[in-house]
């Protein structure tokens, strides 16, 4: 009868598997860290505050916003390359940045090895703001003071070879125009140098929008393919004569190694929180897109961005 008994539990475990998956909690089982690489109060922040909230009931677990700034953008995802488990329990956002600064400096992280991409969130609506009394009324006059003053004409950025750094250095380059760069630590700062009368312009995201709506900013030009349907007056570079379209789709990453099952759960949450009607709003306010990628289109577009990224940095950016 010993024999029998042993025999059954050993059919039992063979047809079964071991008994800890059996165990296993279904994802998620507890909180997830999500890490955010920007000072708490910026746009990025409070938007992937807001997604985060509204996914995070949809998974029956919160998602934690954890502030890890520094490195425009880089330092918290790479830590959570070097640092995080696969489990799906920590994930950062990701922005083309990541993809751009190991072809700058040396990084901690290959962009094509060491993340899982879980998928696309939104993108900004790029454009240059000045103060509202400034003389500069239009985009051409912007462009016709640099040509008469080389080198005198201020602007900031929120840091030294972002995107929009190195399109400014692409507009400059087009436009046969030279212009000085006053970088800075965010998008507050932005406001605030130009509020100040510290630069004359500003290139950023649309953090600058309700200063454009309040009479603060005049905004001379956006950089999409269309005109902003919030500020259908203003022109776009092209047709400024410029052939110059850009923007930052973002998105959410991992370490490299998920399992797909638990990147198609958190990505399923993320995108039904993007048509969240509170999201919606958020993204009229700063005239924002979705930039709606699942995990597969995600993937194939920023290994494709990774390469434009290089050839960018190739042409364009600040060498240290």
């Amino acid at each position: 009868m010993r024999y029998v008994v042993r025999a059954v539990l050993v059919i039992a475990c063979l047809v079964l598997g071991p008994w800890p998956a059996l165990a296993a909690d279904p994802f998620p089982s507890r909180p997830i860290t999500l890490i955010v690489p920007w000072q708490a109060g910026g746009i990025p922040d409070l938007q992937l505050r807001l997604l985060a909230g509204i996914a995070g009931k949809h998974l029956g677990q919160p998602i934690v916003i954890e502030n890890k700034p520094g490195g425009v953008g880089t330092l918290g995802p790479a830590l959570v390359a070097a640092n995080a488990k696969p489990d799906g329990y920590t994930i950062t956002h990701i922005t083309t940045t990541v993809l751009r600064t190991p072809f700058l400096t040396k990084t901690t992280y290959d962009p094509k090895k060491d993340f899982t991409y879980i998928g696309g969130l939104a993108s900004f609506l790029f454009g240059v703001v000045v103060r509202s009394d400034s003389p500069i009324k239009t985009w051409q006059d912007f462009l016709a003071y640099a040509k008469d003053n080389p080198g005198k004409l201020t602007y900031t950025t929120f840091g030294v070879n972002s995107t929009l750094h190195l399109t400014m250095e692409r507009i400059s380059t087009a436009a046969g125009v030279k212009l000085k760069h006053i970088p800075s630590r965010g998008n507050a700062e932005n406001n605030a140098a130009v509020l100040g009368g510290h630069v004359m312009a500003s290139a950023d995201g649309s953090a600058w929008g309700p200063l454009v709506d309040s009479g603060d900013f005049r905004l001379l030009v956006t950089w999409g393919e269309q005109r902003s349907k919030r500020w259908p007056n203003v022109p776009t570079l092209k047709e400024t004569g410029l052939d110059i379209v850009e923007s930052t789709p973002f998105g959410l990453g991992g370490p490299a190694g998920m399992d797909p099952q638990v990147v198609e759960k958190i990505y399923d949450a993320f995108r039904k929180a993007l048509h969240d009607p509170e999201h919606e709003k958020f993204l009229a306010k700063f005239d924002m897109v979705r930039f709606e990628r699942g995990p597969a289109e995600y993937t194939k577009w920023s290994l494709e961005e990774i390469e434009r990224q290089r050839e960018l940095v190739n042409r364009f950016a600040e060498k240290k």
